[in-house]
């Protein structure tokens, strides 16, 4: 259960968490991937939710699928443009508790150089001393994008008529930080 104790400023442990997605793929099966933390702060006040905050770096050079050549293909400029734009980037504005173990935090998710304001529902997972007395939470939770928003538009149509890759995207969080103030 949600606590007055969580108050503080935690670091997202990437051997511990995962920053994924989810795309429909020939329309009849998903694709998953993740992307790597490249840096990512928490700041959590338990007593006024709406005081919190986080920012989160991922490397987009790190993306992975899988399959090699689908990892290489999503950095290029069809997709991601790892290149010209190798961070995606999530500043958040606000933070509401929403009941129970059940948040929101809005922010500005930024994807190849587009940004747009996300809501991203998160659930509380628990709170946790490691063999290393450090003092770990968790959250996960997810929301779903529309890549073209971000200006990510290629795409292939099929014999059957449908497209090669979704416009919309799911993006998956499990979360893990530690405590470091």
């Amino acid at each position: 259960m949600y606590s007055n104790d969580l108050t503080g400023t935690y670091t997202i442990d990437p051997a511990h968490s995962r920053f994924g997605f989810t795309a429909r793929h020939a329309m009849v099966t998903k694709v998953r991937g993740s992307i790597p933390v490249h840096e990512a702060t928490v700041t959590l006040d338990a007593a006024d939710p709406a005081a919190s905050g986080a920012r989160v770096v991922l490397d987009v050079t790190g993306i992975q699928t899988g399959n090699q050549m689908r990892d290489d293909h999503l950095r290029t400029g069809d997709f991601l443009d790892a290149a010209a734009h190798p961070h995606i980037t999530f500043d958040s504005t606000g933070v509401k508790h929403v009941g129970g173990d059940s948040f929101e935090v809005t922010g500005e998710l930024t994807i190849r150089g587009v940004t747009r304001e996300v809501t991203i529902p998160l659930d509380y997972a628990g709170t946790a001393v490691d063999a290393q007395g450090l003092t770990r939470v968790g959250f996960e939770g997810g929301t779903v994008i529309n890549r073209k928003d971000f200006g990510i538009t290629y795409n292939a149509v099929l014999e059957t008529g449908g497209v090669m890759i979704s416009e919309k995207i799911t993006l998956e969080f499990d979360l893990s930080a530690v405590k470091t103030a």
